[in-house]
């Protein structure tokens, strides 16, 4: 999972909220944090029991998700090198069937066989050890989502039994999403649940405000505020951003990027920096954040406007940073940018 704090987006709440219907609370989860903010129009709500089924439904997405532990469901599936089928949860195979039409959209930059590129490169690591021609040449034989088959709702089966499947890239929005079923499935109408930066929305505030948010400025040394995006929509909402400016390596005066292109195994060189995706759901959103930064602005933004995706590119191109909008944001009406 993203192991930094607001990766993309920090919780920014302007008006004076009444104190005696907003409520709040916040834990930690998955190497980063989370806040939510709801209040509910039909009826009261135990905040603190509220609390308990977000951590144990965070505690139960960790067991299924994470590529952190060991004992996760995901990587029992990883850590078997066999070419049968084996059996993982429904949501799993879910999550992976979503993000394969993404992946080929991407023409093959996002992929979730990724895995044994982020272990050859050492980016779970403290250094970042740049492999040889040869390794990199070994290892991509060990990627591909076209070794990866879906024999039914509950299987998996991989083509070459060393492959290994990596959901950081959408294990937070997906959590997120969880979260907001939860408030829905109690009746709850106007919620913000963010995981790390990601979020998701329904409703309004308390006084009839819009929800508002910030995004971050992508600087790698310092957070400050980019743009405040207001949502003025009641249904659910989520934005997500994918950035290159968290998670990064510099060595012998060359920064390396944390985004892999699986097509050529090494980190992305584009001067894209970050992609926010601005969708209903958000484990779209952030499927296709990171598979529209991999690509950059110049192909992704097509790919965006093929795929109707609400998404803002940001170049940083010296001190500047310039701003792209897909054609679906520029049309985006319940969504003000400033």
């Amino acid at each position: 999972m993203n192991r930094i704090i607001f990766s993309g987006l920090f919780l920014f709440l302007t008006a004076c909220e009444p104190a005696k219907t907003l409520q709040k609370f916040e834990g930690y989860t998955q190497g980063t944090t989370y806040h939510i903010s709801f209040w509910s129009s039909q009826k009261n709500v135990d905040a603190i029991t509220l609390q308990q089924a977000v951590d144990a439904e965070l505690k139960r997405l960790d067991e299924q998700l994470s590529n952190y532990r060991d004992d996760s469901a995901i990587e029992k599936f990883n850590a078997v090198n066999s070419t049968e089928s084996q059996e993982v949860s429904a949501e799993i195979v879910d999550l992976i069937a979503r993000t394969r039409a993404v992946s080929e959209a991407s023409h093959g930059c996002y992929d979730l066989t990724i895995k044994p590129l982020f272990d050859l490169w050492g980016f779970k690591g403290e250094t970042l050890t740049p492999p040889t021609p040869a390794a990199l040449k070994t290892t991509l034989s060990q990627v591909g989502f076209e070794h990866l088959e879906i024999p039914d709702a509950s299987h998996l089966r991989k083509q070459i039994p060393n492959l290994k499947v990596d959901l950081s890239s959408v294990g937070q929005g997906y959590s997120v999403g969880q979260i907001a079923n939860i408030f829905d499935a109690q009746g709850i109408d106007n919620y913000l649940v963010e995981i790390g930066g990601e979020l998701q929305t329904r409703g309004k505030k308390p006084d009839g405000a819009m929800w508002r948010v910030a995004l971050e400025k992508p600087l790698s040394g310092e957070r400050s505020m980019h743009k405040i995006v207001s949502i003025n929509q009641s249904e659910p909402f989520a934005i997500t951003t994918a950035g290159t400016y968290r998670h990064f390596f510099d060595v012998a005066g060359k920064r390396y990027s944390h985004i892999l292109d699986a097509k050529t195994g090494e980190p992305i060189n584009h001067e894209t920096v970050s992609v926010t995706v601005f969708t209903n759901d958000a484990t779209t959103a952030e499927i296709w954040d990171t598979a529209l930064l991999c690509l950059g602005r110049a192909a992704g933004i097509k790919v965006a406007n093929q795929a109707g995706i609400a998404a803002l590119f940001i170049e940083q191109q010296g001190e500047m940073f310039n701003e792209f909008s897909s054609t679906a944001l520029e049309n985006l009406k319940t969504v003000e940018i400033k």
